[in-house]
Parts: C-alpha cells; structure tokens; sequence
C-alpha cells in the first residue's frame, strides 16, 4: 500500500507542477498559495506551524509570490510586527486552478467502480490510468515482508 500512496501523489501533485512550472513556481508556492488563499490573513507564524517548514524557506518563497503579484501582506492590526498574508486576484485564480485539477482528480478516483472497496483499491483510481499496469507489474515484483534482503 505504500507504493500507491507513493504513485497516488506523485500524480496528485504531478496534475499542479505542470501549471505551476509555467510561473517558475514549485510545490512550495503551490502549498503557499493554497493556505493562504484558504484562509486569508493567515499570519507567517500560523504559515510557519501549518507547513512545517524553516522561516528561511518560507521567506524565499513568499519573496517569488509577493515579487510576482500572487500574495500581499498587510500588517497586523494590533501588533505591527505581525505580517497577514493574502492572495491578489492573480493568486486567488491561480490557487483555484490548482485546486480545480486536484480536486478532478479525485472525483475521478471515487467514482472509479472499485474506488470505495478498500484503500488500495482507491489510491490505484488516482494513479494515471496509463501507469497502472506498470504499477501493478512493480507491485507484483515485491516479496511478502515488501523489505529487501541482502
């Protein structure tokens, strides 16, 4: 099961890094935009929690989405050190166009006939149907632990 959530993602996010490579943009600006567009005022400290990531990277990536018109920042109304970020238009559009491919996919992957009998059975509906036979091919490769020996 491990493969296919593995092959399930890389697709997900495989349909957005299509889009988001014609920005220049990466999966980073991809998870930014869609907090923020999510939850406008979002502050960088809740960003930071939610994400996981260092200040550093955050920094770098909100300098490319501020620097292009995707993202605002206004400053907090009570501490003035405390910056809330925004989408513009340009990122609200963005962000649900990224979303809209995301969210196609997984209708397709629920109303795949199997889709709701076991998990397997629905992360294999989100893989691209021309890569599950090669999928399936690897998986039946794997030995009954699923480790390696020597």
């Amino acid at each position: 099961m491990i493969e296919l959530l593995f092959f399930a993602y890389r697709d997900f996010v495989g349909d957005p890094d299509r889009i988001l490579a014609a920005y220049g943009f990466g999966r980073a600006h991809h998870r930014v935009l869609h907090f923020v567009d999510r939850y406008p005022g979002l502050t960088i400290a809740e960003l930071l929690d939610i994400l996981r990531i260092t200040k550093q990277s955050l920094n770098r990536v909100l300098k490319d989405l501020i620097g292009q018109g995707y993202v605002t920042q206004k400053t907090g109304p009570s501490d003035r050190r405390q910056r809330l970020l925004y989408c513009t238009q340009s990122g609200a559009e963005l962000a649900a166009d990224l979303t809209r491919v995301q969210a196609r996919r997984l209708a397709r992957a629920l109303a795949a006939p199997d889709a709701l009998g076991s998990p397997e059975d629905f992360l294999m509906a989100m893989i691209e149907p021309e890569d599950r036979p090669a999928v399936r091919r690897l998986m039946a490769r794997r030995g009954p632990t699923g480790g390696g020996g020597a």
